[in-house]
């Protein structure tokens, strides 16, 4: 399988520095970013290729991975989709514009393509999505972040928000992914609580549902990646179990 990178900062990086070294039948050839040299320096590293014309890696590969942002999402996903190209999309936060989701899920069906959202800086989807058509009545996610990874300089616990996950990803594109794979995952706009505290040095997420099957709860503390505190070392760890799940011949979980 030949893969194609849009986006070549921390995520990229770490995918990329995992996968190539290991004889794995995935070859990541492409990359694409609007810093070229970017591109370039993780091109070099997996000798692959990197592009200024987003065309030619598009005609070229058989996956396109987005590491990027919700904009890019938003813009390449069409055209990668509309060559009947298969897509991970790491930006999960586009989604959550049900316009731009209807209109992925229409051109994918009509070309026969894929779209794979990874599940990312959190545990516990698989159950998530069990349950979500059989009696699951209530859901929320409180996250807690240190200040740095949110772009913040103060020095004491505060709520920055409190509402649903639909508005959450407008105000926090980049720090709140999350919220939105569990809200596709479950097919509703899940009440959602972000904290920042000065006293956390990991990225905290906390799950609680409760329904006619019971109830569970999952704590997730993530270390950040040391090139980008906004981003969880699990979401790229979580893209690269997908990526390998690709070529197994037995999968577990869902």
């Amino acid at each position: 399988m030949k893969v194609g990178i849009i986006g070549c900062g921390a995520i990229a990086n770490i995918i990329t520095t995992s996968i190539v070294p290991e004889n794995n039948g995935i070859d990541i050839a492409y990359f694409f970013d609007k810093d070229i040299e970017r591109a370039e320096n993780l091109a070099s590293f997996a000798g692959g290729i990197a592009v200024l014309d987003f065309e030619e890696m598009l005609k070229n590969v058989d996956l396109v991975l987005e590491c990027a942002s919700p904009d890019s999402a938003r813009y390449f996903a069409p055209r990668v989709l509309s060559e009947g190209r298969d897509m991970i999309v790491m930006s999960i936060g586009a989604f959550m514009d049900y316009e731009f989701y209807q209109n992925v899920e229409k051109i994918a069906k009509e070309n026969n393509a894929k779209v794979h959202l990874p599940s990312g800086a959190i545990v516990g989807l698989d159950g998530i999505k069990a349950v979500a058509k059989f009696g699951l009545k209530e859901i929320k996610l409180v996250t807690r972040k240190s200040p740095k990874s949110l772009g913040k300089d103060i020095d004491k616990e505060e709520v920055l928000f409190e509402g649903k996950a639909s508005e959450a990803v407008k105000e926090f594109p980049l720090n709140i992914n999350v919220a939105a794979t569990i809200s596709i995952a479950c097919q509703r706009d899940i009440d959602v609580k972000i904290i920042v505290d000065p006293k956390v040095d990991r990225n905290v997420h906390e799950i609680t549902a409760k329904g006619d099957f019971g109830e569970f709860k999952t704590t997730t503390m993530n270390y950040p990646c040391s090139a980008n505190p906004k981003t969880s070392m699990l979401a790229a760890l979580s893209a690269i179990r997908l990526l390998k799940s690709f070529n197994e011949t037995i999968s577990v979980g869902m």
